[in-house]
């Protein structure tokens, strides 16, 4: 126990520049390109490109500066991540014959470069819900709030990057329907700050331990066997309809339209006998009158 409890401190003190933060804007940059329509704005408008990768790659960091009422523009006064992030974007969209992007195109190397971002998904949450207490001493939903914005601002703001490239897409809002890297995100922000307050029985170098290894063989997992879905979906549909589905509207069943025509209503071809007789009764008065006004 106490070697494991060494190795996850040795852990927790690993740089995340440049191998963890290279890996992190590459997959943001490849999934940035594999967004639909996102190589034909590359090649109009390379500006808007670039501006789209960048908030895929920081996010997180402008949205965190947002919440805590700082100034967004203060992730682009780290000139070398910026300048990184931008070489691994022009290789992805621009290497002749698209040979970068085919490269880590290749599965092995994609698990791999996804599994080291993940590692960057626990230091982000770390840092925000740090940074959030330093400035809101003890808020717990501040902290929770600002971790999760750290570690998922690139999906949580994905609406405004789709806006860069011309596309809007309100229904496909992170709030309405959260992907599985934005629902695990505020998991560990919710277990780092209940960490903070000394509500896990656990030291936080062990947690990160913990939660990065589970991320990473959830997301290889996923990757292997090509299953977007979520692996909480279960519970999530258990909790969900015990907690906001006992009291659902009746549904209420529309009537079933048939294809046949509706039935129109019959005309009876013979007439009755009185109706027969009262016509009788009119032609020979009318014909009474006609001679009658003719021997007039």
């Amino acid at each position: 126990m106490e070697l494991i409890s060494e190795a996850a401190l040795h852990f927790s003190r690993i740089s995340m520049f440049p191998y963890f933060d290279g890996a992190h804007y590459l997959v943001s940059v490849l999934s940035a390109r594999e967004q639909a329509g996102a190589v034909d704005v590359a090649s109009r408008s390379p500006v808007a490109s670039w501006f789209s990768a960048m908030l895929c790659c920081f996010g997180g960091g402008i949205l965190s500066s947002i919440l805590l009422a700082e100034p967004p523009a203060a992730v682009l006064s780290n000139s070398t991540n910026i300048v990184f992030a931008t070489v691994v974007w022009y290789m992805v969209f621009y290497f002749p014959s698209d040979l970068f992007y085919r490269c880590f195109s290749f599965l092995p190397l994609r698990v791999i470069a996804a599994a080291m971002k993940e590692v960057t998904r626990t230091w982000k949450i770390v840092a925000g819900v740090t940074h959030a207490h330093s400035r809101f001493r003890d808020a717990f939903l501040v902290m929770v709030a600002n971790g999760w914005a750290k570690a998922a601002g690139g999906g949580l703001i994905s609406n405004f990057e789709q806006l860069v490239r011309g596309i809007w897409k309100p229904e496909s809002n992170e709030l309405l329907k959260m992907s599985y890297p934005v629902k695990i995100s505020l998991v560990g922000s919710i277990l780092f700050t209940l960490q903070h307050f000394e509500l896990l029985p656990v030291e936080r170098h062990q947690l990160m331990l913990i939660y990065t290894m589970f991320l990473i063989s959830m997301k290889v997992r996923m990757m292997l066997t090509k299953v977007s879905a979520s692996p909480f979906q279960p519970v999530e549909q258990v909790v969900g309809r015990f907690l906001f589905g006992l009291q659902q509207t009746p549904k209420v069943t529309k009537p079933k339209v048939t294809a046949n025509k509706k039935e129109e209503p019959k005309v009876e071809e013979n007439p009755s006998k009185e109706e027969a007789e009262a016509c009788r009764s009119e032609s020979s008065e009318s014909t009474r009158k006609g001679n009658t006004k003719k021997n007039e």
